[in-house]
């Protein structure tokens, strides 16, 4: 069979139809979204009803911190890496639009959690970075910038080679698993230490402050799981189209010089 021939069968898949969405898909999608609408919610709670609520001068400015690396590092994040389990149908370059944008909106928002802590620190005269919280926070911010970094550079960026986004491919997937992971492990150890720092002995007696974290741990570590399995289900991942195919099939000859009637 030619090239052509190839191609044309693709077009007359594409007519025949759309993927079907896994039956189970959609409600661990609902799932996850509830997780993280509620670890969100839960973290404000747990800075407004225990630590004065936030804003951006004074003491409360360090309050800004956990709540963006939480909208931020977790939950957009997480969000953008259910994308391609999400939107199966879309258009592809819709579908990288999305997923980069969500993860441009979570580097924004985790830097402003970043500035924050270290202007507090410098308002206070703390010391910065002599945690193993602030040493992992800071390499998981640096490889979500390079991760974002190089993801645009291979696949929105226009110059890189079929070939050369295809080798690169399972390594941006397993690095953006990576540091999601990283983030979510992050946020459970700044949880601990903003408990330990301010309830000291006092949080091995139930503290009421201390039970709500707990929650907000695991409710954090659950999401991190629900997130995780969806993406690691092979038969959930977003089908290839026809078009696509196509199209790839395409921008390998013309890149590549590969002879159609090779393929």
């Amino acid at each position: 069979m030619t090239y052509w021939e190839v191609k044309q069968l693709f077009s007359m898949e594409s007519r025949a139809g759309v993927a079907a969405t896994p039956g189970a898909l959609p409600y661990y999608v609902a799932l996850s979204q509830l997780l993280g609408l509620t670890v969100v919610a839960m973290t404000g709670a747990w800075l407004g009803l225990y630590r004065g609520g936030i804003a951006w001068e004074g003491a409360l400015q360090f309050n800004v911190h956990p709540l963006c690396m939480v909208i931020g590092l977790i939950f957009l994040q997480g969000d953008a890496l259910l994308v391609y389990r999400v939107f199966r149908n879309e258009a592809k370059r819709t579908t990288k639009v999305l997923h980069g944008l969500l993860h441009v909106l979570a580097l924004i928002i985790a830097l402003v959690g970043l500035v924050a802590v270290f202007n507090y620190h410098r308002q206070k005269g703390y010391s910065d970075l002599y945690s193993l919280h602030s040493w992992c926070g800071i390499l998981v911010f640096v490889l979500y910038f390079v991760q974002w970094l190089v993801g645009f550079s291979f696949f929105l960026f226009p110059g890189a080679s079929f070939s050369l986004r295809s080798r690169y491919r399972p390594q941006h997937v397993f690095f953006g698993a990576t540091i999601f992971v990283l983030s979510v492990g992050t946020a459970l150890l700044g949880l601990k230490e903003a408990l330990l720092f301010k309830l000291g002995a006092k949080y091995s007696t139930f503290e009421a402050e201390g039970v709500l974290a707990n929650v907000l741990g695991l409710l954090l570590a659950s999401f991190g799981v629900t997130v995780l399995y969806i993406l690691t289900r092979a038969d959930w991942k977003r089908p290839p189209q026809a078009e696509e195919q196509a199209l790839s099939m395409d921008f390998k000859t013309l890149t590549e010089g590969d002879s159609p009637s090779s393929q």
